[in-house]
């Protein structure tokens, strides 16, 4: 049985207006709750943000887009469609991933489109594996998708059960390099499919082989395009939570939590306002800053941080592609740069803070090469995202690292690596721009200055990563975010919104007639 608020739920106020924020706000709507959203900033979206200018719109948070059956679904506990809020267009390619050979593949959506460009590249063998891997992804998801993902966790023992036992056989608490290289020998799609360790905040030379679905969710059941760019969707959120009597305070600061026994009672504001609530939802990187008496039962490890640069430029770039992976020559140097981890080169533990990737791969998105309304005629926008150390010298990052004098020359380097791997033209036509370093995330209120919160190492995941009604603290604050169950990422946020809002209801399913049609979501 799932550990719920005791007491009166009828007043809830929502601290952040982030992507895990609105699907708690919707959830508790659609369940009669009377909810108020209160976000510091002028409008919705938390890490998904954007800038406009000159025509041009940046996403400067999310970039990549997966299963918008979540969407779909937070959207329908207030008894609308996806398909009237949002338009969301499937990519047929996924990402484009080049080689520092100079050899490039195409990964497609659609299997069979998928196994032609890796039999052309790499052989038959290893298309054949490729088919074998997809099938397995699946079911590894499936597996654990019931077991460590869509469900409140609050003891170990709740993960008791088949689902477990099939996935440790399944090798799932293995080393993911090893689960990988035991399904190919081609070390390109080796690096295809566990370069996404990254995301979690972990070394696929020390990830568990279960972080091999994080795959699935791009590469196995897709990716997709929100008309409008990632920042349409908490727009559209907003949007529709406002319309079902949501009230939505942006431009607000919180001051505090103001307590009385073990309940908050109210949520005092920066201007001295105090907002009654019956129970609280706490989507802030750092809960501990805001929640009395919440601590942590261990010390955090933070995963790596990024320098994201976003550029609007005059240049058609021709023949490049919505999504590229663009990979350098080195691989496991560059995680032990990032984590100071000397053992990923057969060496010690190490004692150096991670440094810059002398070598690095990087992740391009040109979404307005789907959609035209992100750029002007002739222009396209540009995010990239180089790995970095964060701040936290205790996970491996470097506080040393002067971002303030770094950062415009790293802005460089990254600019000119990519005019070196094809991207010509693209640094004389840069018409707008904005670059994030570990110091802007830090400064926004992101712990360790990394947009990427908690590292889903052993200790930090499923029953061990801090549950959406933690112990310790009021017994009406619920949390949701990043930094919590179940993890890193937009469909892994918008899950938690959803679990911080069964902390308070209950479980609330909406009525079947709202359910997104099958083919919505998945592929």
């Amino acid at each position: 049985m799932v550990r719920t608020v005791p007491g009166r739920t009828d007043r809830v106020v929502v601290v952040g207006a982030g992507l895990a924020g609105l699907s708690a706000a919707l959830r508790l709507r659609g369940a009669g709750r009377e909810v108020t959203v209160v976000e510091r900033a002028s409008g919705p979206g938390g890490r998904a943000g954007r800038i406009e200018e000159r025509g041009y719109a940046l996403d400067t948070g999310p970039s990549v887009f997966t299963a918008p059956e979540l969407v779909a679904d937070t959207l329908a506990a207030v008894g609308e469609k996806l398909e009237d809020r949002l338009q969301v267009v499937p990519l047929q390619t996924t990402y484009r991933a080049q080689f520092a050979d100079g050899s490039q593949l195409d990964v497609h959506a659609d299997v069979d489109a998928f196994a032609a460009e890796v039999e052309a590249l790499c052989g038959p063998a290893e298309a054949a594996a490729l088919r074998r891997y997809l099938a397995d992804l699946a079911e590894l998801y499936r597996l654990q998708l019931s077991t460590f993902i869509d469900r409140n966790l609050d003891t170990p023992l709740d993960l008791l059960g088949p689902e477990l036992v099939q996935l440790a056989r399944r090798g799932g608490f293995g080393r993911l390099s090893r689960h990988v290289e035991r399904h190919f020998t081609d070390d390109r799609l080796r690096r295809l499919f566990s370069f996404q360790a990254l995301y979690a905040g972990v070394s696929p030379y020390r990830a568990i082989a279960a972080y091999a679905v994080i795959a699935q969710l791009d590469i196995g059941a897709g990716v997709w395009h929100p008309v409008g760019g990632i920042a349409a969707v908490p727009r559209a959120m907003a949007a529709a939570a406002a319309d079902a009597g949501v009230t939505l305070r942006h431009d607000t600061e919180v001051r505090e939590l103001e307590v009385s026994g073990s309940r908050v009672t109210g949520v005092l504001l920066g201007d001295g306002e105090r907002l009654p609530a019956d129970a609280v939802v706490v989507t802030v990187d750092r809960p501990e800053t805001l929640v009395p008496g919440f601590r942590r039962l261990r010390r955090p490890v933070y995963s790596p941080s990024c320098v994201a640069v976003h550029v609007g430029v005059r240049s058609e770039l021709p023949g490049q592609a919505h999504h590229t992976i663009s990979f350098g020559a080195a691989w496991r140097e560059v995680f032990a740069e990032l984590t100071r981890d000397g053992r990923l080169l057969g060496g010690g533990p190490g004692t150096r803070r991670g440094k810059i990737m002398t070598d690095p791969s990087l992740l391009v998105s040109m979404p307005s090469r789907t959609d035209r309304s992100l750029a002007p005629e002739g222009g396209q926008v540009l995010s990239i995202v180089a790995p970095t150390p964060n701040l936290d010298p205790h996970s491996g990052g470097n506080p040393d690292l002067d971002w303030t004098t770094l950062g415009p020359r790293y802005r460089d380097e990254v600019l000119g690596v990519l005019e070196e791997r094809g991207w010509t033209g693209l640094t004389g036509a840069i018409e707008v721009e904005h670059v994030d370093t570990p110091l802007t995330w830090a400064a926004q209120g992101m712990a360790a200055g990394t947009p990427f919160a908690l590292a889903h190492t052993f200790g930090q995941t499923g029953p061990f990563r801090t549950p959406t009604l933690p112990r310790r603290g009021p017994e009406n604050v619920v949390l949701a975010g990043s930094s919590v169950q179940p993890g890193v990422g937009v469909p892994m946020v918008v899950i938690s919104g959803r679990l911080a809002a069964e902390r308070i209801t209950g479980r609330v399913r909406p009525s079947p007639r709202n359910w997104p049609d099958p083919g919505t979501g998945s592929r």
